[in-house]
């Protein structure tokens, strides 16, 4: 990251820079870096509430909307939010129906977010969680809940937002984020590292003709560093480990698919890998319902790239397909 003003305060600016450039859709909570839709509380519904460090944008901060999120905390960069800041968020959107924190699986923001909600309970509000840990890379299938949250935040916070705004309780809004959570698997590769603007060197070193597959948002060690491998072989292994977790995709089944820039990608480069995803998903007779690309879970100005599949049901590509509009995502 190169441009920036003190580099302590570029999470509280960039805060600034999305309160006035959407100055007429969101208002900040407090002196917080916490960003609500202007409208809420909204009646009658659970309030979906994201968050984590910065450096990730567009998601959590971006992310707000209809059919999305109602409120985003952010931490400084890479750090997670303040408990005081959480809690204060989740008052000023309750509307009495409850609230629905939805993040990634990280131990600050564990920690963070569970202090949270016992205030928030202490006034009487009801919370209820669902951490993401999408990130193959990061742990075993029988261990999901030890597994870094990445990239898959998008579609879970998607399914979130179309669910709250049915109207269903809290009980119910959980319990479908959380089948959205069991059929999301993401893997990552990285090229070079991210530098952080408190720092004049990248966070690692990798030398140029070099890769790592399953490299976590924060340099977090992947499982495996090699050479750069030309576009088909590279993404043959990422889907490889994709659908050999317990996913089970088989022919007929219909999935969405991300595909995600780190932060420094061209977008040739994430077409080209979405053309040989498709040859390998095609071979497979795996139908792809939506494809969504870009920057959407970034780490500051990493190179690199990231597959999500999210496997839909009917009742999850119903709500996939109900419309949504953010800065950071739109489904029309």
């Amino acid at each position: 990251m190169k441009i920036y003003n003190d580099p302590e305060k570029v999470a509280g600016e960039a805060v600034e820079g999305f309160l006035r450039a959407h100055r007429n859709n969101y208002k900040r909570i407090g002196d917080y870096n916490a960003v609500a839709r202007k409208e809420t509380p909204i009646e009658d519904k659970v309030a979906v509430l994201i968050g984590g460090g910065a450096g990730h944008e567009p998601v959590f901060l971006e992310f707000i909307g209809p059919g999305l999120a109602d409120v985003s905390v952010n931490g400084d960069i890479f750090t997670s939010p303040d408990p005081n800041m959480i809690y204060e968020a989740t008052k000023a959107v309750d509307s009495g129906k409850g609230v629905l924190y939805l993040y990634g699986n990280y131990a600050g923001d564990n920690m963070n977010f569970d202090m949270a909600a016992e205030m928030a309970e202490a006034d009487g509000i009801e919370v209820e969680t669902v951490r993401v840990w999408d990130d193959v890379a990061s742990g075993p299938p029988e261990e999901k809940s030890k597994r870094r949250g990445i990239a898959g935040d998008l579609f879970l916070i998607k399914i979130a937002g179309a669910i709250a705004d049915t109207g269903a309780d809290l009980a119910e809004v959980k319990s479908v984020v959380e089948t959205a959570r069991a059929n999301t698997r993401s893997l990552g590769v990285a090229f070079s590292a991210a530098t952080l603007p408190t720092e004049k060197e990248p966070m690692f070193e990798m030398a140029a003709d070099e890769m790592e597959i399953g490299m976590g948002l924060h340099g977090e060690q992947g499982i495996k560093r090699t050479k750069i491998k030309p576009a088909a072989e590279l993404v043959e292994m990422m889907t490889e480990k994709l659908l050999n977790d317990d996913l089970e995709l088989d022919a007929g089944d219909e999935i969405a698919v991300l595909i995600n820039d780190l932060g420094a990608m061209t977008r040739e480069e994430l077409l080209l890998v979405y053309k040989e995803l498709d040859d390998i998903l095609a071979a497979k007779e795996i139908k792809v319902h939506d494809v969504v690309m870009g920057g959407y879970c970034t780490s500051l100005d990493m190179a690199g790239f990231s597959i999500t599949f999210f496997k839909l049901n009917d009742e999850l590509k119903s709500l996939y397909d109900k419309s949504a509009e953010s800065p950071g995502f739109k489904k029309l």
